[in-house]
């Protein structure tokens, strides 16, 4: 059965849609009645639950990721952009890919005590962990419950190296555990920036902070001396492609000396909110957006195969990465950042005897 529009009380949501759950034997379409002119249809809000998993760090083994773990204090995200591949994953939890990702937020209150736990244990071999490995460390509920912030304070004071991923200008709020980080090399953050058009942000990515704000970001993070790059991802073919030379010379500007990207990719239920949301927001654009996103991927909309669903193949693909290339080096931006040490790691009253005997230095 078919997806259906939710309601049209829906500004500041990425879809409309909720998607049937790939897993649920049953999937319940609400009917689509007609309301008197002067009632208006209830806003979608966000609920939040409690999720009691018993470990925080989620471990991969992919080829294209550069990080074995990563750290997720939230599942689901509020900042709703269509493209998110990370939708699907909300359907394990029984949820919808569609509306229920970004409104139907579990929170994982022990964050930070499993982090601290985590470390804490003979068998952790210091190394990177990634913060916003699927969903935003600072979508917004982080403002009132600060897990992010108490995570950090644990990667602080165990020395243990972290690379942060966000559109949230919230991070903002944590620059004095950044800087004290920096200056032990143990921290890198990366600003995403898909466009720098505030109308567009506004439909794809409509919880996030706006082009400015991230910018400025990026430019309080550089003066407080904490590594900064911008990231160019997830690009899209015949949407925002075009702006990679804005936006890397955007963020060279304000402070950034890092830059990656991503090509888009439509997994599972993305594709159909993607193809609804492109349809109705650019419907004489939609075609050319949708055949540029084949044919970076042999055809599809997502190319499962390592080494080439990040990137992609083909024609355009090249054409992206040579035009991303050249403005990396026109503006003195590095691929990578590799400053980050993990061999000061320590455990707090631990001593290094102790460390010796535990084998864990």
């Amino acid at each position: 059965m078919g997806s259906k529009r939710m309601t049209d009380s829906t500004r500041g949501r990425g879809t409309t849609l909720n998607t049937p759950n790939r897993f649920a034997k049953l999937h319940l379409e609400p009917l689509e009645l007609e309301l008197p002119p002067d009632e208006e249809r209830p806003a979608v809000k966000t609920r939040y639950y409690r999720d009691t998993s018993r470990s925080i760090l989620a471990k991969n083994d992919s080829p294209d990721i550069p990080f074995t773990y990563s750290i997720n204090p939230y599942r689901g995200c509020e900042h709703g952009c269509i493209y998110c591949y990370a939708r699907p994953s909300h359907e394990y939890l029984g949820f919808s890919a569609g509306l229920d990702f970004e409104s139907q937020i579990m929170i994982k209150l022990e964050a930070p005590r499993l982090l601290e736990r985590t470390f804490r244990r003979a068998n952790w071999v210091p190394q990177m962990v990634a913060f916003s490995g699927n969903t935003d460390c600072y979508q917004p509920v982080e403002r009132e419950l600060k897990l992010t912030r108490e995570c950090l304070k644990v990667f602080l004071k165990y020395r243990n190296p972290v690379e942060i991923v966000t559109k949230n200008a919230l991070i903002i709020r944590d620059i004095d555990i950044l800087m004290e980080m920096a200056r032990q090399n143990t921290v890198h953050v990366m600003i995403s920036v898909t466009t720098l058009d505030n109308e567009l942000v506004r439909k794809m990515e409509p919880r996030t902070s706006s082009p400015a704000k991230r910018l400025d970001t990026i430019a309080q993070l550089a003066a407080a001396g904490i590594p900064v790059g911008i990231n160019a991802a997830p690009i899209i073919p015949g949407l925002t492609d075009a702006e990679i030379p804005a936006i890397l010379r955007e963020g060279a500007s304000h402070g950034a000396t890092t830059a990656g990207y991503l090509l888009v990719r439509l997994p599972g239920a993305v594709k159909p909110l993607f193809l609804d949301w492109i349809n109705r927001n650019f419907p004489d654009r939609a075609n050319k957006i949708i055949n540029r996103i084949k044919d970076t991927h042999d055809g599809l909309l997502s190319d499962p195969r390592f080494g080439a669903r990040m990137t992609g193949e083909g024609e355009i693909a090249r054409s992206i990465q040579a035009l991303f290339d050249v403005h990396l080096a026109k503006y003195n931006l590095q691929p990578e950042w590799c400053g980050l040490r993990a061999d000061g790691f320590k455990r707090p009253g631990v001593t290094q005897m102790g460390l010796f005997e535990n084998g864990t230095v």
